[in-house]
């Protein structure tokens, strides 16, 4: 088999022949075959584990197993239709197209799962494609190896060095095609870490942040030495950078180390309740640097690791998630206490987020202007489910336990004295 040459009217002539009718069909095979060996591959995985890989995507197409199980399938039906002396042209064609849809579903796969909440992975994912499919067109028309002598021949002196501009675009390309793969194990050790975790889900964070940072240093180092960059040039950079860290950067190490310590000292905890600055809510996520509390109104506040370390934290579930709520009800002058209390601790106890031990009480709390204050507390195991609406269902057993009782709530009463003076 001879393959069609690398100029555009060589694959036209070749396109053109009755033979590509076949290879249409054997190509519409593969393709076939690839997305039902997809489909099938996604069934047999849960929804959350096929949403964090990146071998599938949010559909059977856009996720990298679906290109590289047709590439295969193609390269495969390429190679028997050529051991048949069978004129082979679309096949040609479709085996580098399908690669360079590899090659953009890869990087665009990784940095999706690596940087989920990243805007900027659209503007990646439109210039890597752009790129490719660009690549591609000059291999095809022919014009590829003019275009790399003229990049070849534009060249200068660096550092004594004659740099080409061929060379330092290979260079770049070699040091992001290392930094995708260092992305992409570290995004896969993170899943499996994280994977599962209940109460010792911080220690696996920290293990995945820690994993990531020294995959990401390496993979920076390797990218480095891709391009032609020498690492003895880089002990002038690091110099610079230190300084940097000491003035200007100080905060934000400060934040990133500060992350490291409260993950590895376990004073806060993702589904910890914490009141950090007048904001209490509930710990969602410990990043390197931040810390995410979400209120029960739906509020997040982001706080900086650093202000976790150096403030006054109050953590409502650290050694122990019950908290103790309290609620005041008034009763009139005369009320006999002795056979009230009992009725309230019965009524907040049949609560059905009261906890009976501790066992609920009530106290005389003191003698108001208007009645008698009743100081009720009560413990709950679950304030990640709010206070508010516990305290509420509170409320309402003790006003139905009065009523039924016909016990008077009082309210604010005048007595007017007229005095009145004779003529």
């Amino acid at each position: 088999m001879v393959a069609p040459s690398d100029d555009l009217d060589g694959w036209l002539a070749a396109l053109t022949r009755p033979s590509v009718l076949v290879e249409l069909a054997v190509l519409a095979g593969c393709l076939g075959a690839a997305w039902l060996a997809v489909r099938a591959a996604r069934a047999a995985l849960d929804p959350q584990r096929r949403s964090n890989s990146v071998w599938f995507g949010a559909r059977i197409v856009d996720g990298v197993l679906f290109p590289v199980a047709a590439l295969l399938l193609a390269w495969a039906a390429r190679s028997a239709l050529a051991a048949s002396a069978l004129p082979v042209a679309l096949l040609h064609l479709a085996v580098p197209i399908l690669a360079s849809l590899v090659a953009i579903r890869i990087a665009v796969r990784v940095l999706r799962v690596a940087f989920p909440a990243s805007h900027a992975v659209r503007v990646v994912e439109r210039t890597l494609s752009w790129l490719v499919w660009g690549l591609l067109v000059l291999w095809v028309s022919g014009l590829l190896p003019v275009v790399l002598n003229e990049l070849d021949a534009i060249h200068w002196k660096l550092g004594g060095a004659d740099v080409s501009l061929r060379s330092l675009i290979e260079g770049a390309l070699s040091g992001v095609i290392v930094l995708v793969a260092m992305l992409w194990v570290s995004a896969a050790i993170e899943s499996r870490l994280l994977a599962g975790a209940t109460d010792n889900l911080s220690v696996r964070k920290i293990a995945a942040n820690a994993t990531r940072a020294l995959l990401l240093f390496v993979g920076v180092l390797l990218a480095l030495s891709a391009a032609g960059i020498p690492l003895g040039a880089l002990s002038v950079l690091g110099g610079a950078v230190g300084v940097g860290l000491a003035f200007g950067l100080q905060k934000l190490a400060a934040n990133y180390v500060s992350g490291f310590v409260i993950l590895a000292e376990r004073s806060l905890r993702i589904g910890d309740i914490v009141k950090v600055d007048n904001f209490e809510g509930r710990v969602t996520d410990i990043k390197t640097r931040y810390t995410v509390i979400r209120a029960p109104n739906g509020r997040e506040s982001i706080v900086p690791n650093e202000m976790l370390i150096t403030q006054r934290v109050e953590n409502s579930s650290l050694a122990d998630p019950q908290v103790s709520i309290t609620t005041t009800l008034q009763v009139a002058y005369g009320t006999d206490l002795d056979a009230l209390m009992p009725r309230l601790v019965a009524a907040v106890t049949a609560v059905p987020r009261v906890l009976p031990d501790p066992v609920p009480a009530v106290f005389l709390g003191g003698f108001a202007a208007d009645g008698l204050d009743l100081q009720v507390a009560f413990w709950i195991g679950d304030p990640e489910n709010g206070q508010i609406n516990v305290r509420s269902d509170v409320n309402l057993a003790l006003l139905r336990t009065v009523n039924a009782l016909g016990i008077r709530i009082p309210f604010p009463q005048r007595v007017v004295h007229q005095v009145s003076q004779a003529n």
